[in-house]
C-alpha cells in the first residue's frame, strides 16, 4: 500500500512523493475498504462501541486523512500541473460516499443499538457525545428521508461541495491573475522602502527588471491602500480588488452564478430535512439557538457600536478634508487617511512598529508565551513539506510529545488567500498507543527579502497568534476519542474562542519585550512606542466592529431569505449597510463574489461566530487580566477546561467550568473601548 504515498498512514504525509495521479487510485482503495468495513459492522449486528463505532472510525479516518492532504495541497500549491483537475474530479465521489454513509439505515440502526445498550450508560462522556453527534448527523444526512428524497439530498450535497470549491478557486485565480507593473518609482511615493524593494524583486523575478510589481495578494495590495500618496493608484487597485470574481472579469471566473445556485440548493437541502431555511439547519449544530437570536445579538451589538463608528467616520472625514485636501472620503481613501490620522494623533505609524517584529523573534516570543501559560516547549524538526516556505514543529510537555504542526507563513501565487488552521490528523488512543495530533497553520504574510528575515506588522503578529490558538485547541487535547478530540465536534460558533483569546497576548508589555528587535538597532520595542500603540488600540474600533457586523448580518439574512432563488444579494447588502454601516463602497463593489467564508468555506449562516466567540474569548481573557496577565495557574485552568476537553462536552459547559458562570459581554465592550454604552 505504501507505494502510493496517500495510503501510507504510518506517520506524517509524504508530501514530496505525492503526485496528482496518486489521488484516484488511493481513493479507490480507501472507499472500497470503508464500504467493506461498513458491511462488516452491519453484518455483525453488534450493539457496543468496539463492534460499531471503533471500526467505522478506523475506516473513515483514513479517507479523511488522505483527502485532507489532497485538499490542503489544493489550497497551498493548487495551480500545479494536474493537481486541481484531479482534486476537482474526486469531489463528487467523496461527497457521495459520506452522503451514502449518513443515509445508511442499517448502520443507523447499529448506532441506535449502541445508544440503547444499558451498558453504554457507563461509557465515558466523550463516547456518549460521539454517539449523540453521530445519531444527529445521520438525521442531518437524510437517513430518515423517503428514498426519492434521499437521492435528491445526495445530489444536492455533491453539487454544493463542487460549488464551494469552484468559488474559492475563482477567487484565487482572480487574485493571482492581476498584476500591475510600475516604471516610475515616483508613482509609488509614500510607500515604505522595504515594500518597494519587495515590489522590485517581484518584477525582476517576472523578467521586468527596473520595474515594480503590484498585485492583489494582501502583502502587495495593502501597502498601496495604506501608504500610497497616488490617489489614482489607490483607486485602481481598490477597484481591481473589489471586482474580483465578478461579471467585470472573465466569465469563467464570475462567482455570481455560483452564489445564485448555492443559495437555491442550500435552501432546498434544508427544506428536505424539515428546516424553514438553511440558517436553521446551520444553527442546529451550533451554540446559538435560532437565526432570530443571532440577528438580535448582532443588532444589539450594532446599536452599541454604531455611535462610535459614526464618530470615527466624522473624525476621519474632517481630518481628510482639513489635512489631506480630500473633500470627499472615498473607499480607496479610508485606509490611507486612517493611517495618516493615526500618525497625527498618536505619533507613530504601523510601518514604524513593523520594524520591531522580525519573524524569528516573533516565533520565539509566541513559543515563549505558550511555555509560560502551559509549560510546553516547541521545537523545529525535519520533515517533508509541500513548499520550501513550509516548516514542521513539535510540541512537548515535560519531554513527552503532545503533537506537531506545519507552518506556512508567506503569500505566493497558487495559494489560497487568508489565514487558516486545519488538521492533518487527530488525537486518538488505538491499540494502547496514543496517536498524537498534527495541524496545518497557514498565513499569507510578506516573505523575507534577500538575507533579511521577514518583518511582520502587528496585525500580522496578531493573525499568527490567532491561528496558533486554533492549533493549540487541536494539539493540547487530552481526549482519546477521535470524533471529539481537539477541534473535532466543537460547535462552530465556539471554535474561535481559543484563537481570539490568544490575540490578547500580543498587547501585553512583557510579551512584546520578548518578541521584538528593531531591524537596525536590534533594540526591543521601546515603552514609549508601546504606550502609543496601546493608546491607539481602539483607534476606529467602532468602524471595525460595524464592518464585521455588516458581514455577519448580511450572511444570516441571506441564508434566512424565504426566496433564495430570486434574492438580490447586492440590494440586501445595501439594506444591511443602511442599518449598521458608516462606510459605503462604490456601486461596482462586488464584495459577495469574493466572500469565501460563506460561499467557499464553512461559515455559511455562521459568520456571526467571530463576534459570538469574541464575547467568550474576551471574557475568558479577563480571567488572565484579573491575575495580572499570562498567569500559569489560570493557563492550567484554561487548558484543563477549554483546550483539553475538545468537543467532548458542550462549549457553554466548558466555558462555565473555566469561568464559573455564563459569558458576559462587558469584557468585549471594554476591550473595544465601548464599555460606557454597555447599559444603554
Amino acid at each position: 500500500m505504501t507505494t502510493n504515498p496517500l495510503l501510507d498512514f504510518s506517520d506524517l504525509p509524504r508530501f514530496a512523493a505525492i503526485k496528482p495521479e496518486h489521488i484516484t487510485p488511493a481513493l479507490d482503495v480507501l472507499l472500497a475498504n470503508a464500504r467493506a468495513a461498513i458491511d462488516k459492522v452491519i453484518a455483525a449486528g453488534g450493539d457496543d462501541w468496539d463492534s460499531v463505532a471503533e471500526p467505522l472510525s478506523d475506516a473513515t479516518e483514513q479517507i479523511s486523512r488522505a483527502w485532507g492532504v489532497v485538499g490542503h495541497l489544493n489550497g497551498v500549491v493548487g495551480n500545479t500541473e494536474g493537481l486541481r483537475d484531479a482534486y476537482n474530479a474526486e469531489i463528487p465521489r467523496i461527497s457521495a460516499f459520506f452522503t451514502e454513509l449518513g443515509q445508511n439505515l442499517d448502520l443507523f440502526a447499529r448506532f441506535k443499538a449502541v445508544a440503547a445498550n444499558p451498558a453504554f450508560a457507563n461509557a465515558s462522556a466523550a463516547r456518549k457525545k460521539i454517539i449523540d453527534n453521530d445519531l444527529r448527523d445521520f438525521r442531518l444526512s437524510g437517513a430518515e428521508l423517503p428514498e426519492a428524497d434521499k437521492q435528491r439530498f445526495a445530489e444536492l450535497s455533491s453539487r454544493l461541495a463542487e460549488l464551494s470549491n469552484q468559488f474559492s478557486q475563482h477567487v484565487m485565480d482572480a487574485t493571482d491573475s492581476f498584476a500591475l507593473y510600475i516604471d516610475d518609482v515616483a508613482e509609488l511615493a509614500g510607500i515604505p522602502e522595504d515594500t518597494l524593494a519587495m515590489y522590485a524583486a517581484l518584477a525582476e523575478a517576472d523578467g521586468q527588471p527596473g520595474k515594480y510589481k503590484l498585485g492583489l495578494q494582501f502583502p502587495l495590495l495593502f501597502p498601496v491602500l495604506q501608504y500610497a500618496d497616488n490617489r489614482a493608484l489607490r483607486e485602481k487597485l481598490y477597484e481591481a480588488n473589489a471586482k474580483r470574481a465578478s461579471e467585470f472579469g472573465p466569465a469563467e471566473q464570475d462567482n455570481g452564478p455560483l452564489i445564485r445556485e448555492k443559495l437555491k440548493l442550500a435552501a432546498e437541502e434544508a427544506q428536505l430535512l424539515g428546516f424553514a431555511n438553511y440558517a436553521e439547519l446551520s444553527l442546529y449544530t451550533k451554540m446559538a439557538e435560532s437565526p432570530q437570536q443571532v440577528i438580535d445579538f448582532l443588532r444589539d451589538l450594532a446599536r452599541r457600536a454604531k455611535p462610535y463608528a459614526e464618530q470615527d467616520r466624522a473624525e476621519l472625514e474632517a481630518f481628510a478634508r482639513d489635512e489631506l485636501g480630500l473633500d470627499t472620503l472615498q473607499a480607496w481613501d479610508i485606509t490611507y487617511a486612517a493611517e495618516k490620522l493615526r500618525v497625527a494623533r498618536y505619533a507613530f505609524s504601523e510601518h514604524e512598529v513593523k520594524q520591531y517584529f522580525p519573524e524569528p523573534k516573533v516565533l520565539a516570543g509566541l513559543f515563549s508565551v505558550v511555555h509560560k501559560l502551559y509549560g510546553i516547549t516547541v521545537e523545529q524538526k525535519d520533515a517533508e513539506t509541500w513548499h520550501e516556505d513550509a516548516r514542521y514543529y513539535q510540541i512537548f510537555k515535560d519531554g513527552a510529545l503532545l503533537g506537531g504542526f506545519y507552518l506556512d507563513l508567506y503569500a505566493r501565487d497558487g495559494k489560497r488567500p487568508g489565514a487558516w488552521m486545519d488538521d492533518v490528523r487527530g488525537r486518538r488512543l488505538k491499540n494502547g498507543q496514543v496517536q498524537t495530533p498534527v495541524a496545518y497553520l497557514v498565513c499569507n504574510f510578506t516573505r523575507p527579502l534577500g538575507d533579511k528575515p521577514a518583518y511582520f506588522s502587528h496585525d500580522e503578529v496578531t493573525t499568527l497568534f490567532h491561528e496558533f490558538g486554533h492549533g493549540l485547541h487541536h494539539l493540547l487535547t487530552r481526549v482519546d476519542e477521535l470524533g471529539v478530540s481537539g477541534i473535532s465536534g466543537v460547535e462552530w460558533d465556539a471554535v474561535e474562542l481559543p484563537s481570539q483569546f490568544m490575540e490578547n497576548f500580543c498587547w501585553e508589555w512583557d510579551v512584546l519585550q520578548g518578541m521584538t528587535a528593531h531591524s537596525e538597532s536590534g533594540e526591543p520595542l521601546p515603552r514609549a512606542l508601546y504606550d502609543k500603540m496601546l493608546a491607539a488600540k481602539n483607534f476606529q474600533s467602532g468602524m471595525q466592529t460595524v464592518r464585521q457586523l455588516e458581514f455577519s448580518l448580511f450572511d444570516m439574512l441571506l441564508y434566512t431569505d424565504a426566496k433564495p432563488e430570486s434574492v438580490d444579494w447586492l440590494a440586501l447588502l445595501e439594506t444591511v449597510r443602511d442599518e449598521v454601516a458608516v462606510n459605503r463602497p462604490p456601486a461596482y463593489n462586488r464584495f459577495p463574489n469574493s466572500f469565501s467564508h460563506i460561499f467557499g468555506g464553512g461559515y455559511a449562516a455562521g459568520y456571526y461566530s467571530y463576534k459570538w466567540a469574541e464575547v467568550l474569548s474576551a471574557d475568558a481573557y479577563a480571567a488572565f487580566e484579573e491575575a495580572g496577565g499570562a498567569n500559569p495557574e489560570v493557563g492550567r485552568q484554561f487548558w484543563d477546561e477549554i483546550l483539553a476537553v475538545g468537543g467532548s462536552r458542550p462549549a457553554l459547559e466548558s466555558f462555565r467550568a473555566f469561568r464559573g458562570r455564563d459569558p458576559q459581554i462587558d469584557a468585549l465592550l471594554r476591550h473595544s473601548g465601548m464599555s460606557e454604552v454597555a447599559g444603554s
